[in-house]
């Protein structure tokens, strides 16, 4: 009974990996799109991959996969699907869509490419309370935001510019499903966010005037916590 027990974990175990390494086939689902200039489909497949991407850390800790399948890294596996899907396509997609053009623009990406790469490989990139310190590198959010808004590519290469020297400022990013403080007001803003993301991959880019004023109101509210996070946590 207990051998069956611990079969049916490890079976568990595998399932939860398997789930999470199913982000990389919407990575490369996500590229083939890109490389055909459909790009709404590449950011449904993106967004596809968010989703696993939030929910199967909750799946794994619910069957302890850490317990059932100790040599396999599930959080290892994690980063390496995250940097496919948070950031290589998304860069890929930025150059393919035109708002990193030129020498420049190629620069711009590589720049992105090697401060997420140093953001992923910080021990410390997460605080006690579960927030990001440093820019998180969320350039699949970047590269979706600059789709929807439509930006000039002199913008989105100033954006992008201003985000990766936030890579290196200890500002604490608020991760909204784990933070506690304000958890319902946090959810609820992103939730918002993406339901006006669906809206816009339905309508196509750009999206319209109520769309872009929503996103750039999601942003600038994860923004001003950030800026401020340090002084909230202070009065506590």
């Amino acid at each position: 009974m207990r051998r069956d027990a611990d079969t049916l974990r490890r079976w568990a175990g595998f399932g939860v990996h398997a789930f999470t390494a199913s982000g990389s086939v919407c990575g490369l689902l996500a590229t083939l799109e890109v490389l055909g200039g459909r790009f709404e489909a590449a950011f449904a497949w993106l967004f596809l991959a968010l989703v696993i991407d939030g929910v199967d850390g909750s799946i794994a800790r619910a069957v302890s996969v850490e317990t059932s399948l100790p040599r396999f890294s599930g959080e290892r596996l994690d980063l390496v699907v995250d940097y496919v899907t948070y950031v290589f396509v998304p860069v890929l997609a930025l150059l393919g869509g035109g708002f990193l053009s030129g020498t420049g623009g190629v620069v711009v990406g590589a720049l992105i490419l090697l401060s997420a790469l140093y953001h992923f490989s910080d021990s410390e990139s997460k605080a006690d309370d579960y927030c990001f310190v440093g820019f998180p590198a969320v350039w699949n959010l970047v590269a979706f935001s600059i789709f929807a808004w439509g930006l000039s590519g002199a913008a989105a290469k100033i954006i992008c510019l201003a985000l990766v020297a936030l890579t290196f400022v200890p500002m604490h990013w608020i991760h909204p499903m784990r933070v506690r403080r304000w958890f319902t007001l946090n959810v609820a803003v992103a939730a918002v966010g993406l339901g006006v993301g669906v809206w816009v991959l339905v309508t196509g880019f750009p999206g319209g005037l109520p769309a872009r004023l929503i996103l750039a109101g999601v942003w600038a509210y994860f923004l001003a916590l950030a800026v401020v996070w340090r002084l909230v946590e202070a009065e506590r």
